[in-house]
């Protein structure tokens, strides 16, 4: 393996950890426009779902205590019946139109979110409104790989503080990834180079996410709310940009 490439691997994985000890999300966001430079996608996305879970079970310690699982709990059932759907769709379906509108849809929702001042506390639904989200990200996660996004959105709406939030991103997006990651296993798709690839940015990982999770104990409520806004924006113009440029 030249050393360009290992570089470029340890660098993508320092960037996905650190973004998701920070957030709890996003390392696809920040890994893979990286790692797409010197890894067909064939190795890049089975990559990212193991370091973000690897991201994502290191700094589970640390967050455990300060999360509400009495609000995971439906996000989770949603999302773990939506992704077996969402993967059946992949032959039928056209994800480049899904990453598209998922993509407009996080552009301004997370822009109205930032600029209006006002705090919401939208409680419409309940559970049941929460799990139909979490169902509605499971499927865009077994389809294109975004199962963060809706959730989020949700969580922000919802009013929930720093921690409440936190804990929705991470477990949600841990269930949905690794379930992803086992059934893409089970299918063949993952090719025994990616585990390779893997151990090489295992510490990348690992040292990223334990940087971003420093990080994210000294934010307050408004500065976590305003970095996980500006990394869906980010997220939405990149979803985007790739969409358009793909037609």
């Amino acid at each position: 393996m030249e050393t360009f490439t290992i570089a470029l691997l340890l660098f993508g994985a320092l960037a996905g950890g650190f973004v998701s000890g920070l957030a709890g999300f996003g390392t696809a966001l920040m890994a893979l426009g990286i790692w797409l430079y010197v890894l067909p996608p064939s190795l890049a996305v089975p990559l990212v779902l193991i370091c973000s879970v690897i991201a994502q079970i290191s700094t589970l310690p640390s967050m455990w205590k300060s999360f509400d699982l009495s609000l995971v709990w439906p996000f989770l059932i949603g999302g773990l019946i939506g992704v077996p759907i969402g993967t059946t769709l992949v032959a039928s379906a056209d994800p480049k139109v899904f990453k598209l509108s998922v993509g407009v849809l996080l552009l301004i929702f997370s822009s109205a979110l930032y600029f209006n001042k006002k705090q919401f506390a939208v409680t419409f639904g309940g559970r049941i409104a929460d799990g139909v989200v979490g169902f509605a990200g499971g499927i865009l996660g077994g389809l294109a790989g975004l199962s963060g996004p809706l959730p989020i959105l949700w969580a922000n709406i919802r009013g929930w503080n720093k921690h409440e939030r936190r804990g929705i991103f991470q477990l949600f997006n841990f269930t949905v990834l690794a379930t992803a990651l086992v059934l893409q296993t089970v299918s063949g798709l993952v090719a025994f180079k990616v585990v390779w690839l893997a151990m090489v940015a295992f510490p990348g990982t690992l040292i990223g996410a334990w940087l971003g999770a420093r990080v994210y104990h000294a934010l307050s409520d408004k500065h976590f709310g305003d970095v996980v806004l500006g990394l869906l924006f980010l997220s939405g113009a990149t979803l985007v940009w790739n969409s358009v440029s793909a037609f």
